[in-house]
């Protein structure tokens, strides 16, 4: 029994550290990518329209990178036995650049880019091996449970490093706190993630490169196998195709929300930070809600709930015509979200076959991260060209054509979104659990040789 008590107190610790990193790792999302640097570099580095097609190529450039290396990531961490040793070194290089964006000043395009897609890949890359250690710490019948109290106590993290930087944008005026806010995002994240290099005791033991291997050839062979592996489950792999459209609309809305409000609305900085405040509170509120209700009506249906809430969030959006609205509208769709993607989650493991969650979940990250860059590139793009044609084709004046780019931008999330559903309701969610018991067929490849 002592034996026992013991482990279970391990694990709790071990958990405990789990659930600070995403309290700190929220705070650079909700920072840096929702509140504050989206909007600053936007308006004030760049400016125009052109502000919109350069944080969303920016965005772009950094998720393809991390898709590209993902696989090589990932095989590093289930061979090296060293996953809180790289989660370090890709930590630390989130919070670098991330301070580093304190030097990014008008016109500073270029850092300002470079600067930020580091950060970036710091930040996607280190989630691969956080996501990874995810298995040691819950079994097959509690990951989504533990998943999504991470998923809500990370957003109350975000919330909580707002709450820490908006009294100060809000007495000093200028640019200078703005940038200062980002450097003390960068400590936030580094100090919550302390408990995890402290108190995390990784289980996995090195293993031996197979004869003739490096991680590159051995993480792409990994990879290629699991797809194979994961095509042996339809429903599952239905899933995951109908997941990298819908989340594209996912994380064009997240990506470019400030731009959104500042643009239509002509919202401040301390006004978008208050947005994302409201944003993030009912992302709790939705992770917890529509979490609990997987249990009642089962995950597609929660997921399709939950897509159709964001859709509705979209129209809103739409014909949205001022700030107060927009408030109520970010509401919504903060509630929509942490559903789409905490659920999304939550279906990864309801579908996975028994003893090959983790497996499965590294497929699930990967293919999110190979679809996630075109999203926020297109949205970009749609913005800048639109607003182009508005103020050369039809005269309009530049503010007035720029509106005019993001609302038809808005309107490309509506559509990965509405595709997104459309896929998801093909999935046959019994007939995936049912398959989840039904053995492998011997010719499929269960490992690298």
């Amino acid at each position: 029994m002592a034996s026992l008590s013991l482990e279970a107190k391990q694990l709790r610790r071990k958990r405990r550290a789990w659930y600070m990193y995403d309290f700190g790792n929220s705070a650079y999302a909700a920072v840096v990518l929702l509140a504050v640097y989206s909007a600053y570099f936007k308006g004030q580095v760049v400016g125009g329209a052109m502000g919109s097609r350069l944080w969303g190529i920016a965005v772009g450039v950094a998720m393809l990178v991390v898709a590209v290396v993902s696989p090589v990531l990932g095989a590093i961490a289930d061979f090296s036995g060293s996953k809180k040793r790289l989660l370090f070194v890709f930590t630390a290089m989130a919070c670098t650049f991330t301070a580093l964006l304190f030097f990014v000043e008008q016109g500073d395009v270029f850092i300002g880019m470079l600067f930020f897609i580091l950060a970036e890949i710091g930040y996607r890359g280190a989630q691969v091996f956080y996501n990874s250690l995810l298995p040691e710490i819950a079994g097959p019948d509690d990951i989504g449970r533990v998943s999504g109290i991470g998923w809500a106590l990370g957003s109350a993290g975000g919330v909580l490093c707002l709450l820490i930087i908006l009294p100060l944008i809000m007495i000093f005026e200028g640019t200078f706190m703005v940038r200062l806010s980002l450097v003390i995002t960068a400590a936030y994240f580094a100090l919550s993630s302390i408990p995890m290099f402290l108190n995390f005791e990784e289980s996995g033991e090195p293993k031996a490169l197979p004869a003739g291997e490096n991680y590159l050839t051995l993480g792409f062979k990994q990879t290629w196998a699991t797809i194979r592996k994961a095509g042996s489950y339809r429903e599952f792999i239905k899933f995951v195709v109908s997941f990298l459209i819908y989340n594209d609309g996912v994380m064009m809305a997240m990506n470019f929300a400030s731009i959104i409000g500042a643009v239509l609305f002509g919202m401040e900085q301390t006004d978008l930070i208050i947005f994302v405040i409201v944003v993030q509170v009912t992302n709790v509120a939705g992770a917890y809600v529509l979490g609990h209700l997987v249990d009642r009506m089962g995950g597609k249906r929660t997921l399709i709930l939950s897509i159709l809430l964001m859709v509705l969030a979209i129209i809103l959006m739409f014909f949205t015509q001022t700030a107060l609205v927009f408030f109520f509208v970010g509401a919504l769709a903060g509630f929509a979200m942490a559903g789409i993607q905490s659920v999304s989650r939550t279906m990864v493991g309801l579908l996975s076959p028994p003893g090959q969650s983790a497996e499965f979940y590294g497929f699930f990250a990967v293919a999110g991260r190979t679809s996630s860059f075109i999203g926020p590139t297109i949205y970009g793009g749609v913005a800048y060209r639109v607003a182009q044609w508005y103020e050369n084709t039809r005269g309009l004046s530049a503010t007035l054509a720029e509106q005019s780019g993001q609302r038809a931008a808005i309107v490309s999330i509506g559509v990965f979104l509405l595709i997104g559903l459309a896929a998801l309701t093909s999935v046959n969610e019994q007939q995936a659990r049912e398959a989840r018991n039904v053995p492998l067929d011997a010719s499929s490849p269960t490992s690298v040789s």
